[in-house]
């Protein structure tokens, strides 16, 4: 498969800078969560400029959107809340509080999903883009060019909006089929004569198990974004590109996707109680506290995008490296 060349043109001649820098004996192999994540930050402390550019241009604007909840209607989140309410009972589950705040919690993650999603389909991608291009920079020892970097997103734009597009429909139909087969399994058990209790069991058991599953669909379906930018693939052979890369790698990815889940959320959940939740004296919630928590969280976000950057290469130099002991 050829990578997108996004040598100067004056290069061309050269090897390839995709080849120099997956050469298995260099010193760039990170094959653990941790390994990565010190490349990460050895990549941002070496050019901060660009990184806090990509953060404050293309990243912040879609985190303060995504986490004010500006554009959202609560008459629609409580129209959705009531519907997963009547799902999750029909799936046998009790009405319990925590039940029915993670109804709540969801409903406002879909709208707020779909609120953002013109800016998720451009700025976020762009950001995606140039953190790829970022970290390549970083490893070929050349300046990140504006001029350069544009060319090379109107060169992979459709591509990565294509790829893009078959990820969210790949999600949605992924949770789609979950609540189905959860529906049809719970109205089976208690045909059968199964007791409240024991579908609740089964429902929370197979929630889990669901979860594991779609945390490795997500694994892949980000390590796939990366791949429509670097290599000459879209869609539904970018999944399949994705899925033949992670191979061996699934555990390093697992921990990565946890780590900035978990990182996300408590910047969420600060942002939640300090900002909407929290008043002081006249009401209001401080000031200076909005902004900080929204750039916070976008950090978080340029994170994951530049350890994903630099999974996708340790998974290519694994794989470039089989390839060469095979022959």
């Amino acid at each position: 498969m050829e990578s997108l060349d996004i040598t100067p043109t004056k290069q061309k001649t050269q090897t390839p800078v995709f080849d120099n820098i997956l050469r298995p004996n260099q010193s760039f192999r990170p094959i653990s969560s941790l390994q990565i994540l010190k490349q990460t930050i050895r990549i941002l402390i070496s050019n901060p400029a660009t990184f806090i550019s990509i953060t404050t241009i293309l990243i912040y604007p879609v985190s303060a959107i995504h986490l004010s909840n500006l554009f959202i209607d609560q008459s629609i989140v409580k129209t959705t809340t009531k519907t997963l309410l009547f799902v999750t009972k029909s799936c046998g589950l009790p009405s319990m509080p925590f039940v029915k705040q993670s109804c709540q919690k969801v409903s406002e993650l879909v709208i707020s999903t779909l609120v953002s999603f013109p800016l998720c389909c451009t700025l976020l991608l762009i950001s995606k883009a140039a953190v790829v291009y970022s970290v390549e920079c970083s490893y070929s020892r050349r300046k990140f060019v504006s001029s350069r970097f544009f060319v090379i997103v109107r060169t992979v734009w459709r591509r990565v909006v294509s790829t893009y597009m078959l990820v969210c429909a790949l999600i949605v139909g992924f949770l789609a089929l979950f609540v189905s087969v959860l529906i049809c399994v719970v109205g089976l058990l208690y045909a059968v004569g199964f007791s409240h209790n024991a579908v609740a069991c089964i429902v929370v058991v197979t929630g889990l198990l669901f979860l594991v599953v779609f945390a490795h669909t997500l694994i892949i379906c980000d390590l796939c974004m990366v791949i429509s930018v670097w290599e000459d693939v879209s869609g539904a052979q970018a999944l399949m590109r994705s899925r033949v890369l992670i191979k061996g790698q699934t555990q390093v990815g697992l921990v990565i996707f946890v780590g900035s889940t978990i990182g996300m959320a408590i910047v969420k959940g600060l942002f939640e109680h300090r900002v909407k939740s929290l008043s002081y004296g006249d009401g209001s919630s401080r000031v200076w506290e909005r902004p900080v928590l929204v750039l916070v969280y976008s950090f978080v976000v340029l994170i994951d995008f530049m350890m994903s950057t630099v999974f996708f290469f340790s998974c290519k130099s694994c794989s470039l490296e089989a390839v060469e002991c095979g022959m």
